[in-house]
């Protein structure tokens, strides 16, 4: 009797001749671009480096397109972007110590955002390793312990036939949910020495799916279909599932209002009539969402921002559905479903039943009323304008990304995302920086589609020598930066605390953006209020990147977590 997994692939001639007799001058480095063209990269991201030059000359031999940034983290960025964008994982190479580290905050943000990304980085020489002190260039006792705490997993090879193995099973685990950054380090002498090995030519990883256990979706179908007040949390995990359809579909089902997170932007129809839209940080969506009587989280761990700051107390049964189980029930009691999102939603779909409900849409209404008159009593016109003008000039299919800056924190709450997976920022992690070299990433995986950065002056001193990438490559980006002189909302936050902001750490003497932009040869313009809906669109429908300044003090909105 012959079972599935005793059948193997016997090679074809071909391919016997080709391992026999492989081509001459190969090294360890052409055994990592072998092994990631044949599990399906086709672009890869990073810097240089002394310890892992074996493997950028190894491109010169491959049909890899290589993607060079100018600082490691940017470069993780921008990897981080393409995961999101395309759902592989996207290669990052990186060489050994301060090159390695630099990179520690976009990984940070890809394991928060669950964004697959497959960082390979070279070692010391194998000599070297153990934590001993040989005095290497870029030695550290235990590279790999930085990352531990950081990345999905940590993957190591140590010689030669360990390569393709090692990459194979680092790639597995990046696109098993959830998704995530990884580790692959390689010592400098295995990747220099010519190798023997035959071309790397199977590739095939299966990542595992993450279905739900049928006795707590019959639990949770039962408790929807019983439930007088239901509501939907959705969460950027809806996102990475493309699972916006199955969630639609269960909502107009059950009749149950969806709220989006941050990180879930997109994953419900903003103008729908169940939508609440995202105004998390509103005392009038936190209270309705208190008064559920069940209450389906999907996708998301319901963490500080989604919360409204931790201070959301569900009155009702809470159903999670969550991939990470590290996040599931972390802050509220729940029926935890330890699921992908699509695969909960449809075996919910398959089991709950419709519910009639035609006063939902009146109550969303009245939440989204009260929400709208409480901003406007703050006199905020220009911040509103500002963002109003950025989607008008945005087209609808046309990706964003967003520095930590106020008007991205606007546009968490109060931007129409038009589509699942096309509004993006780093509020996983809440690093300064990610806007512009992400969008390069995205630019990259899909040049089809302008693409929009939207950075604070401050956040945008992070990865100004960008410009040199985006000029480089001719990466369709246009960088919107909103320059009021500093770190505007940490103004903010230092008033609220302090009762005054300190000069010396907010306030940010900063150059021409327009003239530097220039200098990198991208056109540069600057704009206003007025004009910024017109300048912004001339700019978007441009080929190649651009900049747009905008100097503009902007206010967020008062918070209601203190309240």
């Amino acid at each position: 009797m012959t079972h599935d997994h005793d059948l193997v692939l016997r090679p074809t001639a071909a391919q016997t001749e080709a391992a026999l007799n492989p081509p001459p001058g190969r090294t360890g480095g052409d055994l990592v671009v072998e092994s990631l063209a044949a599990l399906g990269a086709t672009t890869v991201f990073g810097l240089p480096g002394q310890h892992a030059l074996a493997v950028f000359d190894a491109l010169r031999r491959s049909d890899l397109r290589y993607i060079g940034l100018r600082v490691e983290n940017n470069a993780g960025f921008a990897a981080d972007a393409y995961g999101r964008v395309t759902g592989e994982a996207a290669p990052l190479l990186l060489s050994t110590g301060p090159g390695a580290l630099t990179s520690l905050a976009a990984l940070q943000e890809a394991r928060a955002a669950s964004a697959p990304v497959l960082a390979i980085c070279g070692q010391v020489p194998t000599a070297g390793l153990g934590g001993g002190r040989h005095g290497h260039l870029h030695e550290l006792p235990d590279q790999a312990a930085s990352f531990r705490g950081v990345v999905k997993s940590v993957h190591t090879a140590r010689t030669q036939s360990q390569i393709p193995s090692a990459i194979a099973e680092a790639w597995t685990s990046a696109l098993t949910v959830p998704h995530g950054p990884v580790w692959v380090e390689i010592p400098q002498d295995v990747l220099l020495a010519e190798t023997s090995i035959p071309v790397v030519s199977g590739g095939d990883t299966f990542p595992e799916e993450l279905p739900p256990r049928p006795e707590l979706t019959a639990v949770a179908a039962d408790l929807l279909t019983r439930a007088e007040r239901p509501a939907i949390v959705a969460g950027g995990g809806v996102v990475r599932a493309d699972a916006a359809k199955k969630l639609r579909q269960l909502a107009e089902l059950i009749q149950a209002p969806v709220v989006t997170t941050y990180g879930g932007k997109g994953a419900f129809p903003w103008t729908h009539p169940l939508s609440l839209q995202s105004w998390l940080e509103d005392r009038h969506t936190t209270d309705f969402l208190e008064d559920a009587d069940v209450l389906l989280v999907v996708g998301s761990g319901l963490g500080e921002l989604s919360s409204n700051y931790h201070t959301f107390a569900p009155r009702g049964r809470v159903i999670q559905i969550e991939a990470d189980l590290g996040k599931l029930e972390s802050n509220h009691p729940a029926l935890g479903i330890h699921a992908d999102a699509r695969l909960a939603l449809q075996a919910l779909l398959e089991t709950v039943g419709e519910r009639t409900d035609p006063a939902a849409p009146d109550r969303v209404r009245q939440v989204l009323d009260r929400v709208g008159a409480r901003i406007a009593a703050q006199d905020l016109t220009r911040e509103q304008d500002a963002l109003a003008a950025v989607r008008k000039a945005l087209p609808p299919r046309a990706p964003s990304f967003w520095d930590m800056t106020i008007l991205a924190y606007w546009a968490w709450s109060a931007f129409d995302a038009k589509a699942p997976n096309t509004m993006h920022s780093a509020q996983g992690a809440g690093g300064l920086g990610y806007a512009f070299p992400a969008a390069l990433g995205a630019a990259a995986a899909d040049p089809t589609h302008p693409v929009l950065a939207v950075s604070g002056d401050g956040g945008a001193l992070y990865s100004v020598a960008e410009l040199a990438t985006a000029r480089q490559y001719g990466l369709n980006v246009t960088w919107l930066i909103v320059d009021d002189g500093g770190y505007g909302i940490l103004r903010e936050y230092m008033t609220d605390a302090f009762g005054t902001p300190t000069p010396t750490a907010t306030d940010l003497p900063g150059p021409d953006f327009v003239a530097l932009a220039e200098s990198f040869g991208v056109p540069g313009v600057r704009t206003s209020p007025e004009t910024l809906e017109t300048d912004l669109a001339k700019a978007l429908a441009a080929p190649g990147p651009s900049v747009v300044v905008l100097p503009a003090v902007l206010r967020m909105f008062a918070p209601t977590h203190a309240e």
